[in-house]
């Protein structure tokens, strides 16, 4: 019996969009503050143009703060990675953030406080045997993504370690995350309030 094993085709899909997607799909690769500390070294060394925007955000209603939890790469025109080379691939594979070295299985935010670890779709391996991977447990995919797994497992960890620092920040009423906010409300404190990176290790 052939046992399918995930092997990477080398064809960058995951680290720019799609062509047939860019007018409407944001490509989203989430940074933890640490890794964009480490990134902005590496990119000023290479002298490469790595930009990042604010990714999962709360507003601190208490102290009139935005708590930053994750940043998300901004592609470059083309719609690549900064890190992403045609010809070589990615140039930093040693230095990968988390999301990037769990990939193709992917970190997915069902609501504010609530994940789960899914496989990206877009991957050419996985719409390749897209068969045999739709609606497979969670032992299937440790055992295909031999090696992806402990890194999504990891990355997944990390997620859980943030929300529970958000929750006992709350708990300790050192923050107060509105529950209730209109859009108004939200694009207000977004253009107007502090941020404040949340870290964990």
């Amino acid at each position: 019996m052939y046992r399918l094993k995930y092997e990477c085709l080398k064809c960058g899909i995951c680290c720019s969009i799609p062509q047939n997607l860019k007018d409407d799909y944001i490509k989203r690769i989430p940074l933890y503050p640490e890794e964009v500390d480490r990134l902005i070294e590496i990119a000023k060394y290479r002298n490469l143009p790595f930009k990042v925007k604010e990714d999962l955000v709360f507003p601190d209603i208490k102290n009139k703060k935005i708590l930053v939890l994750t940043y998300r790469f901004i592609l470059r025109p083309q719609g690549r990675c900064v890190f992403y080379d045609v010809n070589k691939g990615c140039i930093i594979h040693e230095e990968k953030p988390y999301a990037c070295q769990a990939y193709p299985l992917a970190i997915r935010r069902i609501d504010s406080f609530n994940i789960e670890i899914t496989i990206d779709p877009l991957c050419n391996f996985v719409s390749e045997n897209y068969a045999s991977l739709k609606d497979i447990s969670i032992d299937r995919i440790k055992d295909i993504f031999v090696d992806e797994y402990p890194k999504a497992e990891k990355f997944y960890e990390k997620n859980k370690r943030l929300q529970l620092k958000i929750r006992r920040l709350e708990e300790e009423n050192k923050i107060q995350i509105s529950r209730q906010i209109t859009l108004k409300q939200f694009n207000y404190a977004l253009n107007n309030w502090d941020r404040k990176e949340i870290r964990v290790k």
